[in-house]
């Protein structure tokens, strides 16, 4: 990794330590808009985390995806609910099309983007200002629209079922779904990899027969066989965004929502009976794992996919 992008995690990480505490999390789920307006700004203003895809010339931080999908995975540590995600697949779908004119408003943070691969299921389709509709041919701009906020086991990410009414076809289709999937991975290997850390934290200090669980050795088989799971879905998400491909975004997928799966569900037995309470941020970052596997495809049409290019 860069230098350049090392300091980029760790100001994103920075940002999400002070401001993104389990408390505000939630707080900022429960809000009306589903985030944290002020994060944002902060996100915004201070790392151009909405700016890192638009190139220079057009107002942007002439970044690239591994730079977006760094932000993406430092928020996904903590569920850490932004429009960044749709935000970004917006723009990437106007420049693809060479659509400039509501770039600058997306850069700065202004306005929120979203792209509706499903009219059903739009991630911030309730606050969007900029509404693209990719069906893997065409790429298009729905001018008015009405949206729907859906009723969604993840608290921690707004879907909304969002009808187009006037549209415009802006060109083809670049593979949107693809980049889109590597960019969710990413968060998904966040997800894992602080999900993992709680559990870990909690092992050392629950204490059972005089003994912290930690210290049994079947339980540390098992965080040990999950640290692996969450290294080894780290390092082909990682490849993936640095050579995008359809093949690779569907590597991507597969892995990320198999470790993130696998690391919640075990989360909720080694934190015994707390896990699901209300309480418990690990019941939040279970629900974060079903609900992201099932957006874009859950892991068994990703996994129809490979078995196609094989057989």
């Amino acid at each position: 990794m860069s230098e350049e992008r090392q300091l980029l995690r760790e100001t994103v990480a920075a940002l999400v330590d002070k401001h993104a505490s389990p408390g505000a999390v939630r707080a900022a789920m429960e809000s009306e808009r589903g985030y944290d307006e002020k994060l944002w700004t902060l996100l915004c203003e201070q790392v151009g985390a909405a700016a890192l895809v638009v190139p220079e010339e057009l107002g942007g931080a002439g970044g690239e995806l591994a730079d977006a999908a760094v932000v993406l995975e430092e928020l996904g540590k903590a569920l850490v609910p932004t429009p960044l995600l749709g935000t970004t697949l917006a723009e990437l779908a106007l420049l693809a099309v060479d659509d400039h004119e509501p770039l600058e408003g997306l850069a700065e943070g202004a306005s929120i983007g979203t792209v509706a691969f499903d009219a059903d299921y739009v991630i911030n389709g309730d606050v969007a200002d900029v509404v693209i509709g990719a069906d893997g041919e065409n790429l298009t701009r729905w001018t008015t629209f009405t949206a729907t906020p859906k009723s969604t086991m993840d608290l921690t990410r707004r879907l909304s079922a969002v009808i187009p009414g006037d549209t415009v076809t802006l060109g083809a289709d670049p593979g949107l779904a693809d980049t889109a999937a590597l960019l969710l991975a990413a968060e998904q290997i966040g997800a894992a990899s602080r999900c993992l850390d709680l559990t870990v934290a909690y092992t050392k200090d629950r204490v059972q027969f005089g003994r912290a669980i930690g210290s049994f050795q079947a339980l540390k088989h098992r965080m040990a066989d999950l640290y692996v799971k969450v290294s080894s879905a780290r390092a082909v998400v990682n490849d993936a965004i640095a050579a995008p491909s359809p093949t690779s975004a569907s590597l991507a997928r597969y892995f990320a929502s198999e470790a993130l799966s696998a690391v919640s569900a075990e989360a909720i037995q080694l934190h015994g009976g707390i896990a699901i309470t209300w309480e418990s941020d690990i019941q939040l970052y279970f629900k974060r794992a079903h609900g992201s596997a099932q957006l874009l495809g859950p892991p068994r049409q990703h996994l129809r996919r490979l078995e196609a290019e094989v057989f």
